[in-house]
């Protein structure tokens, strides 16, 4: 397997990064589309907009949190987004992107460590 990166997407994009995939439902406030250096942006693999709006702001509610967003990446929509992001990490490094402030609890930590249970 490819390595797969998080990096907040308000930081510089860079060569090491490979392709860059915003894994968030939302665009990233204040930040320019032709400067994001996002080369895909995968709206169907993020967490639902109710699941987003349930935890937002409950850190103590992050194994609910990662087991709720487990359970909807297993959905039919979800997992074409998956698939999707699998074919990139087959051709070489990629970087999830995300916007939220908390480095340690966000969809993209859920996700990669998800993703790296079933590579």
């Amino acid at each position: 397997m490819n390595s797969l990166a998080l990096k907040r997407i308000y930081e510089a994009p860079e060569a090491s990064d490979g392709t860059r995939i915003l894994v968030d439902r939302l665009w990233p406030r204040g930040i320019a589309k032709d400067k994001a250096g996002v080369d895909l942006w995968l709206k169907d693999i993020a967490p639902s907009d109710a699941l987003r709006k349930r935890f937002h702001g409950k850190p103590d509610a992050w194994d609910e949190f990662c087991t709720a967003y487990a359970a909807e990446l297993e959905d039919e929509t979800a997992q074409a987004a998956v698939q999707e992001l699998r074919k990139h990490l087959a051709k070489g490094p990629v970087t999830l992107l995300y916007a939220a402030r908390n480095e340690e609890r966000n969809n993209a930590v859920a996700l990669k460590a998800w993703l790296e249970r079933r590579l």
